[in-house]
């Protein structure tokens, strides 16, 4: 089947493969959900309810996006991660990005190289330490241009705000008045 997909236009490759992936994670994330409120039906809710649950829960939804991005370049992982932001909780406003993001970069990989060549590069930067040493670099780099994008934007949303505050905007612009 995939062999019949792949030989397809890019186009309706990429399309048929991003529907697939997008359901099947989709799937699973809701699985998780499922099998989170029922448990929280069951003896298990002191379980569930407890500081610990509780406290990976809220890790899992400030964290947990990239780890579901990054999830879709894996293999073997990609499954026990969606559950896991399933019975996490993760909230969608997080977690819906996250799994387009993959998405996209699994059709694409899918849709191009395949997942023969897709094995042989993660063969190769296994097999050489300096391949993996810059994969790793690759990834923190991209870990933090992302954490530095969104500092500077609640930044920049910070100003905002005090722009817009009656108080605070006219200490700001009396001082600037002052100083000219």
């Amino acid at each position: 089947m995939m062999d019949s997909i792949i030989s397809l236009p890019f186009v309706w490759a990429f399309l048929i493969l991003f529907c697939i992936v997008m359901l099947r994670s989709n799937a699973t994330y809701w699985a998780g959900r499922g099998l989170a409120a029922g448990g929280r039906k069951t003896r298990m809710q002191k379980y569930m309810d407890s500081s610990a649950v509780l406290r990976a829960e809220k890790l899992i939804a400030r964290w947990g996006a990239p780890a579901v991005s990054v999830s879709f370049l894996t293999i073997g992982v990609q499954t026990a991660v969606n559950m896991s932001a399933g019975l996490g909780r993760m909230p969608l406003r997080r977690y819906i990005p996250a799994t387009i993001v993959g998405s996209i970069a699994w059709a694409c990989i899918y849709a191009t190289i395949g997942i023969a060549a897709f094995e042989a590069a993660l063969a190769a930067a296994a097999g050489s330490p300096w391949a993996l040493v810059l994969l790793v670099l690759t990834v923190g780099v991209l870990i933090l241009g992302v954490h530095l994008f969104r500092v500077s934007r609640n930044r920049k949303l910070d100003q905002s705000a005090l722009d817009d505050c009656p108080v605070m905007g006219a200490e700001i612009s009396g001082t600037a008045g002052a100083q000219a």
